[in-house]
């Protein structure tokens, strides 16, 4: 509610980022027309929702259980409530710059990508995961066909999410919406597949689930201002790009179990980027002109920092009271156990006879596939 509220925020005077004199929660609230403040509230919680999510991923295996709950107040509470304000209200410094982030490339995605990817390099990798020669070993998937399910439902609910933002269903522009939020996704699961069959000789899933996300998250700052051409455009870029930032980050020894800050933060970038160049009445390939693009860069730079900043601090005050990373007993363990009493699944066995030679990563990338030991429940 706190965070909902600086979103709502009612500006009595003028700052360059929030001015907390006098502000009120209005009954309703006046966007494109006359909505409920319940309704806008419980659609900003599902925001909020998202952008805490996006760092479970990236900090996944390590980070202990009472620091992630208090990511969460904060996130949900100043981190993404002060970057939705500044985007998503008429008052926000960078809305009043002309900024357009139609339902949160920037301010949910890029925050959240960024702010995972400060707080994965604070927390430190998992262990095996890297080798002393710098080499990286990647650790055998739980579940591909969990995951896959998982991104089909993120899909489906991808329709809420940008064709909702329209905060009316009888808008006329939501059809075109969801069209390009399906066409992105497809473009970018298809250009990930097809490169990791390019690259690997296989149709690596994993790729083609994260390049799906990545389309989804990059084209959530344009659905509604670009073409259906430009959204598969979009898309494709998309899911190559999640393809190299994921080895990006590799090269940087950050450890992100699931490619959180790839898919969210760097598509997050390149799609409110990308509005900027594909917008129907200001993209700077769609009408030569440079002023939303400019806009576009600027607010990019600063949910960057945004993030990275956020990231930083909640890894030092986490640390500073509660406890940032698990131990080493409850690494090994696992945190299921640790924290919860019980495993994830009826055995915990972790597709040890996954062939050592998946995708020929040793040939093709000097990557070798961390050795996995099943663990038995002892009592």
């Amino acid at each position: 509610m706190l965070g909902d509220t600086f979103i709502l925020l009612e500006i009595r005077q003028q700052g360059l980022f929030l001015c907390l004199s006098e502000f009120y929660l209005a009954p309703r609230v006046h966007l494109t027309l006359h909505l409920p403040s319940a309704a806008y509230i419980l659609f900003q919680m599902g925001f909020a929702v998202a952008c805490i999510s996006i760092i479970s991923g990236a900090v996944a295996e390590r980070m202990s259980f009472k620091a992630y709950v208090l990511t969460a107040a904060l996130i949900a509470g100043i981190i993404y409530p002060l970057s939705g304000h500044w985007i998503f209200n008429s008052e926000g410094w960078l809305a009043k710059m002309g900024m357009k982030d139609f339902a949160g490339s920037a301010a949910i995605h890029a925050v959240g990508g960024f702010a995972a990817l400060a707080m994965a390099k604070w927390l430190g990798p998992r262990k095996g995961r890297f080798n002393s020669d710098g080499s990286v070993n990647v650790f055998a998937p739980s579940n591909i066909p969990l995951a896959s399910c998982g991104a089909f439902i993120l899909w489906f609910g991808w329709f809420g999410f940008n064709a909702g933002s329209t905060l009316d269903a009888s808008n006329t522009h939501l059809a075109s919406i969801a069209l390009n939020t399906m066409l992105a996704g497809a473009s970018a699961g298809t250009s990930a597949l097809l490169f990791s069959i390019g690259k690997y000789g296989k149709a690596d899933p994993s790729l083609t689930i994260n390049g799906v996300l990545s389309g989804l998250v990059a084209i959530t700052a344009g659905c509604a201002y670009v073409s259906e051409w430009s959204a598969i455009i979009i898309g494709a870029v998309s899911g190559i790009i999640v393809i190299y930032a994921t080895l990006f980050i590799d090269n940087l020894k950050i450890d992100d179990p699931v490619g959180a800050v790839a898919v969210h933060g760097f598509n997050g970038v390149f799609g409110t980027i990308a509005v900027g160049l594909f917008d129907s009445t200001q993209g700077l390939l769609t009408t030569g002109h440079f002023s939303l693009l400019g806009v576009q860069l600027l607010g990019s730079i600063v949910v960057i920092a945004w993030g990275l900043i956020s990231g930083t601090v909640i890894a030092k005050v986490a640390e500073k009271t509660v406890g940032f990373r698990v131990e080493e007993r409850e690494e090994d363990e696992g945190l299921d156990m640790a924290y919860h009493g019980i495993p994830a699944y009826n055995d915990l066995e972790r597709f040890a006879d996954i062939p050592s030679n998946l995708y020929n990563f040793e040939e093709s990338t000097g990557i070798t596939i961390a050795p996995v030991e099943s663990k038995k429940i002892s009592g």
